[in-house]
């Protein structure tokens, strides 16, 4: 059996009604009773390249033993014209993050993944130093165990003040090796309290290299850093949503 980490991850490709667009990487996560697709927001829209896809597949395992058994589910971005991922914005401006609530009935019949939930976010920023060593889980150029239906992993550690909005947005840096087709992988750290199920912490979610503008190409190599956002912001996507109240029925009051 693969290790529960490598079960959290699955490969998104994006598709412009039924032609193919992109590959990427995100997250299964878990509120309660309502499951969630996480991967960057620029996967699921992207103005400034073009790039607007109108629906995404996962793959997901469909036996706990035999890996090579997978399944593809579809979930459309839109819906009477509405967008149907969660994003989110703070002060710095928009939050390269998505999150898309999968219906359980749209599972396979043996549907074998795992989800990080609220409990596997980091809660406290003093506890996590410079340099500590991370793991960014996904699929980079779409490389991975086609077999298995299983995502690599590439060592990162932690490259800013963890807990300190780099350059006044809500990421962090890594120093790790990383190419495209990585947007949307969870970057995790290793945290043995957490049980023996899913012994990780859950930081960030990987949105892109980032580099010198002014960088000469020829003479000085890339950076090799990467931007992460912080996964708290998961708490905000996921919250439960106020149901409106049905035609000719009163809202609540306050004070009820």
């Amino acid at each position: 059996m693969a290790e529960s980490i490598l079960l959290t991850t699955a490969r998104v490709t994006t598709f412009d009604g039924g032609r193919l667009l992109t590959g990427a990487s995100g997250f299964f996560f878990e509120r309660d009773a309502q499951l969630f697709f996480v991967t960057s927001r620029h996967v699921v829209i992207d103005a400034p390249t073009g790039h607007h896809p109108t629906h995404i597949a996962i793959e997901v395992h469909t036996d706990a033993v035999n890996l090579t058994r997978s399944e593809q589910i579809t979930l459309a971005l839109y819906e009477d014209g509405k967008s149907q991922w969660r994003q989110g914005g703070d002060s710095g401006g928009d939050i390269d993050v998505a999150a898309i609530e999968i219906p359980r009935a749209l599972l396979p019949a043996g549907a074998d993944l795992r989800c990080f939930t609220p409990a596997h976010l980091q809660a406290s920023f003093d506890a996590v130093e410079v340099g500590s060593k991370l793991l960014i889980i996904g699929f980079p150029l779409g490389f991975h165990d086609t077999t298995h239906h299983l995502p690599v992993v590439r060592h990162a550690v932690i490259a800013s003040s963890f807990g300190v909005r780099f350059q006044g947005q809500g990421i962090f840096l890594t120093d790790g090796r990383t190419h495209r087709g990585t947007s949307g992988a969870c970057v995790v750290r290793r945290d043995e309290s957490m049980g023996k199920t899913l012994p990780w912490r859950l930081l960030g979610v990987h949105s892109a290299r980032m580099d010198m503008g002014g960088r000469d190409l020829v003479l000085d190599e890339s950076l090799g850093l990467n931007s992460a956002w912080y996964a708290d912001i998961l708490m905000t996507l996921t919250a439960p949503r106020m149901v409106p109240p049905a035609a000719g029925q009163a809202a609540p009051s306050a004070a009820a």
